[in-house]
């Protein structure tokens, strides 16, 4: 448990509290990025459940569909990663509740098969039953998906039959044969902006690098880039909301997608679809990469083409743009978030998601590696509070040395000392945040005179 602070060690709950301030100018490694959230109405899959998924695994039992199926486009973007920079390792995924979902079914002599979940994917379910010669009486009973059989059984009478990942069965009496007898009736929920509160509750106790969302619902951007910044405020944990099309979000955990792009399949996706590859590009990217530059495979054209003056005006409105090279190549122009307005605490360093990745890793760190080892644990005398700053100084020392922060001074850069009451524990540090390359001014001087 943790969150932000003001300055004022007021807190109830015991944690680690943090605050961020570009005016300040134990071994335990930084945690790699690579998490990533996305709320989607499917057509299959558990309603209102966050699933856990692999980077590789078969998309089938979560969404319905593999994972080369154009149903899955979305995690066929978000796993693409960069030409330089990892895919994210894993997608937590969440099917939205909706309204008006029905399940698929039929009944077929004494046997009433129903599909596991609400959807039209349940439309493309058969239900084959054939008669045995031996043993007598018998049946197989073969569920089958897209014309293959995903479940087979043998059973004389209904009640005998047990569900699997597909169907439920149910009834009684002895089973009789049917060349097919297919599901029908299955209607996808109709999800509203009013889901999307059902999906923030259940995600908030879970960690990950950035929130997906690919829609255009106003109420919806509002709700999503509050609880980002209450992620933070209220849990400790720091990540950032990538949507398309917001209106002037001016925010450091805002990432503001504006372009759309051409695949090289001839798919077109919109800004808010391209926010799937954004999304998992920037939940894994490390905070020692920066996505400047870096390109987006199988894309190749961007869909809206900005002259120069436009493309300054977006980077100037903090928007994530994409550009092509005319050559089949599409690249970020400018690896920002939507911050444009600076405080004296949250200055044009944050406006970078490089320094934000830092600032996410580090933090995520503090609050939940550092809390394990120390609260409640190390006494806050001398030693402990020492043990503390030797802990903070190597963890930073590993990031300098991974080139994510430069300049570091493990004896002058972190302060650990008494806290105003018993058992709070004051830590300041002044972090230098490694930048990308990413102006280079060059001057070339013209001689008319030969070289001797």
């Amino acid at each position: 448990m943790g969150g932000s602070w003001d300055g004022n060690e007021n807190k109830i709950i015991p944690g680690v509290y943090q605050r961020y301030s570009s005016n300040a100018g134990v071994t335990i490694q930084p945690s790699t990025r690579g998490i990533v959230t996305i709320p989607l109405a499917l057509s299959w899959g558990p309603v209102g459940v966050v699933q856990t998924i692999d980077a590789g695994a078969d998309l089938t039992p979560y969404t319905g569909y593999d994972s080369i199926d154009a149903h899955n486009r979305w995690a066929q973007e978000m796993l693409k990663g960069t030409n330089r920079t990892s895919a994210p390792y894993r997608i937590l995924l969440y099917r939205l509740s909706g309204t008006g979902g029905e399940e698929a079914a039929c009944t077929t002599g004494t046997l009433t098969a129903t599909a596991k979940y609400p959807g039209v994917r349940g439309n493309d379910i058969t239900i084959v039953i054939t008669e045995l010669t031996e043993p007598e009486d018998n049946f197989t009973v073969d569920t089958v998906v897209d014309g293959r059989i995903v479940d087979s059984q043998m059973a004389a009478t209904a009640n005998t039959l047990t569900a699997n990942d597909w169907v439920t069965f149910s009834g009684t009496g002895a089973l009789t044969s049917t060349v097919g007898a297919p599901l029908t009736g299955g209607v996808d929920p109709t999800a509203a902006a009013t889901d999307y509160s059902g999906y923030l509750t259940a995600i908030e106790p879970y960690r990950f690098d950035a929130m997906v969302y690919d829609g255009s619902d106003a109420t919806v951007k509002t709700a999503m880039l509050s609880f980002i910044k209450r992620y933070f405020d209220d849990n400790g944990r720091q990540a950032q909301l990538v949507a398309a099309n917001l209106t002037n979000p001016d925010s450091r955990w805002a990432v503001n997608v504006v372009s759309g792009v051409t695949l090289d399949d001839g798919t077109e996706l919109t800004p808010q679809q391209v926010c799937w590859w954004a999304g998992g590009a920037l939940a894994g990217a490390q905070y020692n990469e920066d996505l400047t530059g870096a390109s987006y495979p199988s894309a190749v054209e961007v869909s809206s083409k900005l002259t120069r003056s436009e493309l300054e005006a977006a980077i100037q409105a903090g928007q994530w743009v994409l550009q092509d090279d005319g050559n089949g190549t599409v690249s970020v122009v400018y690896d920002i978030n939507s911050l444009v307005t600076y405080t004296s605490d949250i200055t044009e360093p944050y406006h970078l998601n490089r320094t934000m990745r830092v600032a996410m890793v580090s933090g995520n760190d503090i609050n939940d590696r550092f809390s394990t080892r120390f609260k409640g644990v190390e006494d806050n005398d001398d030693a402990g509070r020492m043990n503390i700053k030797s802990a903070l100084v190597n963890y930073l020392l590993t990031m300098q040395d991974n080139r994510g922060i430069q300049n570091f001074d493990g004896k002058t850069d972190v302060s650990v000392y008494q806290g105003e009451k018993v058992d709070s524990v004051r830590v300041d540090t002044t972090l230098w945040v490694v930048g990308a390359t990413n102006f280079i001014y060059a001057t070339w001087y013209i001689s008319r005179e030969r070289r001797a």
